[in-house]
């Protein structure tokens, strides 16, 4: 955790900001070890006498999310897995722990997401021809800088920031913005923090339960600029209009109450700032409970089951009794194609809706 991204961000207890127990700002309580401004492993504390909730510093990442002790339980083992072991011994282990379990669920997710964030600077990378390219997310974020047209950032948020190269891709088009990304997975964080160290190194899926182990330097421009931190989404642990600029890439049909996550991109940027949205409407129960779908459902309804409609009426002041205010939609694209890679011979093809809203005075 940087300081210079604590001091600027000021983060404040989730728990008593959802609780409506009031802002009451982080402090950091402890420090076990630090190099430079990067703190590696650390304890913050509520300032809030009534509550004093710890939240760990774990390999340079705060985990700031209102109960970390349910996500700790839930997620703990990301955190605590070993990144030296020999490669070979990591197949062996894979092979041993079989497919479809959390072990190979970590990986698929880790190589997919890895794949398209920074394949393109492994050495060693050769795309088929017909296959995808490595990039989508990238290439997501500039058409939407080009719908939003010129705009200036001090502070830049990046939800969902996955492995982060969306993160150096905002620090690049925001020259002196400080950029923080948030995300809820520690495997996908790690990566991103390990690009801060100027490398790579993941195991990109071939087939079956058989990876191999990609590993590559990187140098991103910038990077001083950029941190990471695990946080919710739908619980920003900011104070109102903390940032410039809020990005959120195919991340709104991936939580559990995508009005929420408007809402609270709503309120973490300031008057003046900008939000940027895109979304395939692939909806899951895993993730989203279909009562909270925007669109998909309720065919009956006005807007017969389309997203579209229904996200512009949430999107308008009074256009729907859940409308977010403060919030203008100043352009968008109906159909961004968007291509994820699985494996050598497997892809998903994605139709993205992309949307840029502004924060209306």
């Amino acid at each position: 955790m940087r300081r210079s991204h604590f001091a600027a961000f000021a983060p404040i207890c989730p728990r008593c900001a959802t609780a409506g127990a009031g802002s009451h700002p982080l402090r950091i309580a402890a420090i076990f070890a630090e190099a430079a401004d990067d703190i590696r492993q650390g304890i913050l504390h509520c300032s809030n006498p009534a509550c004093e909730l710890e939240f760990p510093i774990l390999d340079g990442i705060p985990v700031i999310l209102p109960d970390p002790r349910a996500a700790l339980a839930e997620r703990g083992v990301e955190w605590l897995l070993r990144e030296d072991l020999d490669p070979a011994l990591e197949s062996m282990l894979g092979d041993a722990i079989g497919p479809a379990s959390w072990f190979d669920t970590l990986r698929q997710t880790v190589s997919t997401y890895s794949w398209d964030g920074w394949a393109d600077l492994d050495p060693d990378e050769i795309t088929a021809d017909g296959a995808p390219e490595p990039g989508a997310a990238r290439r997501c974020l500039a058409r939407l800088g080009a719908l939003a047209g010129a705009e200036t950032a001090n502070r830049v948020l990046d939800l969902g920031c996955g492995v982060g190269r969306t993160s150096f891709a905002l620090a690049a088009r925001h020259p002196g913005a400080l950029v923080l990304g948030l995300d809820v997975q520690p495997s996908l964080l790690r990566q991103a923090r390990r690009a801060l160290g100027g490398r790579i190194a993941y195991p990109r899926r071939r087939i079956g339960v058989v990876y191999d182990q990609r590993s590559f330097p990187v140098a991103m421009p910038g990077a001083e600029r950029v941190d990471f931190w695990a946080a919710d989404a739908q619980a920003l642990p900011f104070a109102r209009g903390v940032a410039d600029l809020a990005v959120a890439l195919n991340l709104l049909d991936c939580v559990p109450e995508p009005r929420r996550l408007l809402a609270s991109m709503a309120d973490a940027v300031a008057p003046g700032g900008r939000l940027w949205l895109a979304c395939p409407y692939d909806w899951s129960t895993r993730a989203t409970p279909m009562e909270t779908w925007i669109g998909g459902h309720s065919q009956r309804a006005a807007h017969r089951g389309a997203a579209e409609p229904f996200l512009r009426d949430l999107l308008t002041a009074g256009a729907h009794p859940q409308s977010v205010p403060g919030l203008s939609v100043l352009a968008e694209a109906a159909d961004f194609p968007w291509q994820t890679r699985l494996h050598e011979r497997a892809s998903v093809s994605y139709r993205s809706h992309l949307l840029a809203l502004g924060r209306n005075q």
